[in-house]
C-alpha cells in the first residue's frame, strides 16, 4: 500500500512538473525607475531624507543621524554608541528617521 502511494505522489507531481516547465514561464521583469543616490544640496540642506552610508564613518554634510537597519534604531550625535555604530543609512532629522519606523537609542 505504501508503494502505490509514493507512485501515486511521484506520478502526480512528474505531472504537475511536466505541465509548468511547458508553459510559458516568461514573465519580463518588474522596470524599476533608476536609483539616483542624493547628496546634499550646495548650501548644505538635504535633498532628501537619507542616504545611503558608503562605509566612511565621517557623516553627510547635513546628514548627523545615523541609523543601522538591522536593529532598527537611530543614533543621534554625542549619544553613547554613536561613535560604535557602522550606519547603514544617515539621516537628516529625527523624524525622519521616526517616520521610516527606527526609533532612538535609549543612551
Amino acid at each position: 500500500m505504501l508503494i502505490v502511494a509514493v507512485a501515486a505522489t511521484s506520478a502526480a507531481v512528474l505531472a504537475w512538473w511536466r505541465q509548468r516547465s511547458g508553459s510559458d514561464m516568461s514573465i519580463d521583469p518588474p522596470e524599476w525607475p533608476e536609483f539616483a543616490a542624493s547628496t546634499p544640496a550646495d548650501d548644505g540642506t538635504p535633498m532628501s531624507t537619507w542616504v545611503i552610508a558608503t562605509g566612511d564613518a565621517t557623516a553627510p554634510e547635513g546628514y548627523p543621524i545615523k541609523v543601522k537597519v538591522s536593529s532598527g534604531i537611530f543614533h543621534l550625535p554625542g549619544g553613547r554608541f554613536y561613535d560604535r555604530t557602522n550606519p547603514d543609512r544617515w539621516y537628516a532629522t529625527t523624524e525622519a528617521a521616526i517616520a521610516d519606523g527606527y526609533r532612538q537609542s535609549k543612551t
